[in-house]
């Protein structure tokens, strides 16, 4: 195990009708507030209204700001800069999902700042001063309501890259599991996915010794793997979306990265694919992962082998442990078919004509990968296995 560091500012405010104490929790932070939201799917099922209700309430100012698409686009965050400046805004509030509350993160990232926003993206700039952020998650997916990370696609180039810092927590984040019984059978199954590639992510290591951190995230994964198939079936289960809620935020506060080092390849990857190409996230992940693992798996069988008989129950050949490897990223790409996620290209409609680009693009500044490095090639080969 390594050596770590671990603090997480962000306030979970967790269960039922929580969203009606986001107006007191904002205006610990000042009088006047950016509501940021997504498309019309708050004010559909009235939650719009609550937390509007509840910011009044609490004697806030209210400046909107709607539109945020999936894969957020950074020139919407560029207006939200300008907007927040000219407003004078203390707060920004997020009601929605990960590109909601990844633009929210940009917009305040970038505020204070007196460049281009970017150049948090590509490394030019650290983050040393930013508006505060609150959340009202809808969609239990990115985890991005208590992490470091935000993610942002700037459409000069197609190019989809994040950021990471400490600053960039929330200050607050309110979490109703309530909120999620209206999500669309796809959205909540490409959420699982996603929360599930974060664990994976930082599961796939060199470092050594981790028998604790292996069982967390071996306990998370198989919290998600039992209660997504409840969710698809009785959407308004409110125990399984609980657990998934909160397994959403596990998987990426870091907690599960205590004392090793991630990968991240496939994130990489898949961020090339859906700033093309617009599809979801978590669809993307469903199809890259698998093919990440089936290139990677050699360098070192006997960890793939523990997550087949660990996470998926597999019987351990001692004898064939690569036996057992291949059987578990089966056992994966099973339950991404069952829950209705694609796992291939084409079955994600993706095309095959641009893959050299997609593979330069992801390694424009380096190799990417942790658990094994990868460069174009490497990446073109994977590209080609998830066809």
């Amino acid at each position: 195990m390594n050596n770590f560091t671990f603090k997480n500012a962000t306030k979970i405010i967790f269960g039922k009708d929580t969203e009606n104490q986001v107006g007191a929790e904002a205006d610990r932070y000042g009088n006047r507030a950016l509501l940021i939201y997504g498309g019309g799917s708050i004010k559909k099922y009235g939650l719009y209204d609550r937390v509007l209700k509840s910011l009044r309430d609490a004697g806030l100012d209210i400046i909107e700001f709607g539109g945020v698409q999936p894969n957020p686009r950074l020139s919407l965050a560029k207006k939200g800069i300008d907007l927040c400046r000219k407003e004078n805004v203390d707060i920004i509030v997020a009601v929605g999902g990960g590109s909601v509350i990844d633009t929210a993160k940009t917009i305040a990232a970038g505020v204070y700042y007196e460049g281009d926003v970017w150049d948090f993206f590509v490394g030019k700039a650290e983050l040393k001063k930013k508006i505060p952020v609150g959340v009202v998650l809808t969609i239990p997916a990115a985890g991005s309501e208590s992490s470091i990370s935000a993610v942002i696609t700037n459409e000069d180039g197609w190019y989809k890259k994040g950021f990471d810092s400490e600053l960039s927590r929330p200050e607050f984040a309110i979490l109703n599991p309530e909120i999620t019984f209206t999500l669309p059978p796809y959205q909540s199954a490409c959420g699982a996915t996603d929360m599930m590639a974060h664990i994976m992510e930082r599961y796939f290591t060199n470092v050594k010794d981790l028998e604790l951190t292996d069982r967390m995230c071996e306990a998370v994964l198989k919290t998600i793997i039992n209660n997504t198939p409840a969710v698809l079936k009785e959407p308004d289960n409110y125990a399984a979306r609980a657990d998934i809620m909160w397994a959403g935020s596990i998987a990426h506060n870091n907690f599960l990265s205590t004392g090793r080092v991630g990968d991240w390849a496939s994130h990489r990857i898949e961020h090339e694919i859906s700033a093309i190409y617009d599809i979801a996230h978590g669809a993307g992940l469903a199809v890259i992962i698998p093919a990440w693992m089936k290139y990677v798996y050699k360098n070192d069988i006997n960890r793939f082998a523990q997550f087949a008989v660990r996470v998926w129950g597999e019987e351990q050949d001692f004898y064939n442990p690569e036996k057992t490897a291949l059987a578990g990223i089966e056992r994966l790409t099973e339950f991404s078919r069952k829950i209705g996620m694609p796992v291939t290209l084409k079955e994600a409609n993706i095309p095959y004509g641009r893959f050299e680009e997609m593979a330069g693009k992801c390694v424009r500044y380096g190799p990417v990968g942790n658990f094994v490095k990868l460069r174009e090639e490497d990446i073109l080969k994977i590209l080609e296995i998830a066809k």
